[in-house]
């Protein structure tokens, strides 16, 4: 599987803006999922020029599997250095899959307020979904077997690699 990842932020990015200035969003900021949905939320912006830095969210303690699967011992805070109340925000993550991150996610954003709009923006969208979340931009949509999952290697050069789940 070759995919470029170099053209799905462009014509993400092309996209997202059309979004923006549609729905005159000024106040616009990126919130990136840790570490691959950071990745893209830095890319994406540094091409659309925001202005305002982009947010990081570590979800660990979110997660509704957090007592199966345990923390894992490098986990880092979020960093939001910004207010999120009434603002549009733009929440990104690599892989979209069963949408329990999402929901971890906005959890934790509301943790820290109310924003005005979520606009769900995910590098690639694969089957699977347990939870009806659904990105409003999406780079690629993979239909992939379940012993086959996809992963984003970065931070600087983004790849996306086809590899068998582990069993």
């Amino acid at each position: 599987m070759k995919i470029d990842v170099a053209e799905l932020l462009d014509r993400m990015s092309v996209e997202l803006q059309k979004n923006i200035t549609a729905e005159a969003r000024e106040n616009t900021v990126f919130v990136g999922v840790h570490t691959g949905g950071v990745w893209i939320a830095q890319h994406l912006h540094n091409r659309l020029a925001n202005p305002f830095p982009v947010g990081e969210l570590n979800i660990a303690f979110y997660r509704d599997d957090f007592s199966r699967i345990g923390l894992h011992p490098t986990v880092e805070p979020s960093k939001l250095p910004f207010d999120v109340n009434n603002r549009h925000l733009i929440l990104v993550d690599d892989i979209l899959y069963t949408g329990r991150t999402v929901r971890a996610a906005m959890n934790e954003i509301f943790d820290y307020g109310r924003p005005s709009s979520i606009t769900l923006v995910a590098l690639v969208e694969r089957g699977g979904r347990e939870l009806p979340i659904k990105a409003d931009i999406v780079g690629t949509r993979l239909n992939l077997a379940a012993s086959e999952h996809v992963k984003l290697f970065g931070p600087d050069h983004l790849r996306l690699e086809l590899c068998e789940a582990k069993t």
